[in-house]
């Protein structure tokens, strides 16, 4: 689901209601400016376009028609309603056949990370809005000295010289680092990294880098999860030991291994 200017109907009334605007239905100029707005103010990229991350930041849910969540089979994906968003289960069953991620353990461990790493699947873009302190405590060897204080609080800045000449990205001038920052739910970062899955998925993000954060959030981490042999790692169990194994591939260490342990049993409960 995205609106934007131009859309319209009862999804746009939605929104309108949200933002206390009048709602007629019709994404105009002043939707647009509205949207912008409460963007900013909640640390969202200004770009009016109402994709997942700011339909989850604002509480909204929509489900279209069109949406149908399978049930039976080996997989009831059923089961997932009201412990992740519809939305998200709508688009499961295409990642499903097209990664390989197609056993109730190896989506619950997937699920479990997706989950985790968009902080309950709500981001879906890299905030890189940091202070001068955060990015000499994240980044400090990028930032010796005092150069922190030029770029603090300026995310374009941040990632074109942090991503810059790594991971297929130009130097800092180019802006690639930017243009190809984290998006989805598993963070796919770096031009190397969404030519890779602009060839897997078949269309164009290179040109328009954002559908991984509008269109293809889950699709993109399911190509992480199996490019990085993580199918066969969940194939060796449930047991916090196997999450551990599959938390540091993703991780590159153990940052919120809890609350990664903690849903996989909850998702592989529901799906097993």
């Amino acid at each position: 689901m995205l609106l934007k200017k131009g859309s319209k109907g009862e999804e746009v009334k939605q929104l309108q209601e949200k933002l206390g605007l009048a709602a007629d239905g019709i994404f105009g100029a002043g939707t647009e400016t509205a949207v912008k707005e409460w963007q900013s103010k909640n640390g969202l990229d200004v770009d009016g376009l109402v994709g997942p991350a700011t339909l989850a930041k604002m509480g909204i849910s929509i489900i279209k028609e069109d949406i149908i969540i399978p049930s039976g089979g080996p997989i009831d994906l059923t089961k997932l309603k009201g412990h992740i968003p519809d939305l998200v289960i709508s688009q499961i069953p295409e990642v499903m056949e097209k990664f390989q991620i197609n056993t109730p353990l190896r989506l619950a461990h997937f699920l479990a990370q997706c989950g985790h790493e968009s902080g309950g699947f709500k981001a879906v873009s890299e905030n890189l809005n940091y202070s001068a302190d955060g990015l000499k405590k994240i980044f400090p060897k990028y930032f010796p000295g005092n150069l922190a204080e030029s770029y603090a609080r300026q995310p374009e800045k941040i990632a074109s010289k942090v991503y810059g000449n790594r991971m297929g990205n130009g130097d800092e001038a180019s802006k690639e680092g930017y243009k190809f920052r984290g998006r989805g739910y598993i963070q796919l970062t770096g031009k190397q990294n969404y030519t890779s899955f602009a060839q897997a998925i078949g269309d164009d993000i290179i040109t328009n880098p954002d559908l991984v954060a509008t269109k293809y959030p889950l699709a993109s981490a399911a190509w992480f999860f199996s490019k990085n042999g993580l199918n066969s790692l969940a194939d060796k169990g449930h047991g916090d030991d196997v999450v551990t194994s599959v938390t540091k591939r993703v991780n590159g260490g153990t940052i919120g291994l809890a609350d990664r342990i903690k849903h996989f049993k909850e998702y592989y409960h529901l799906l097993a």
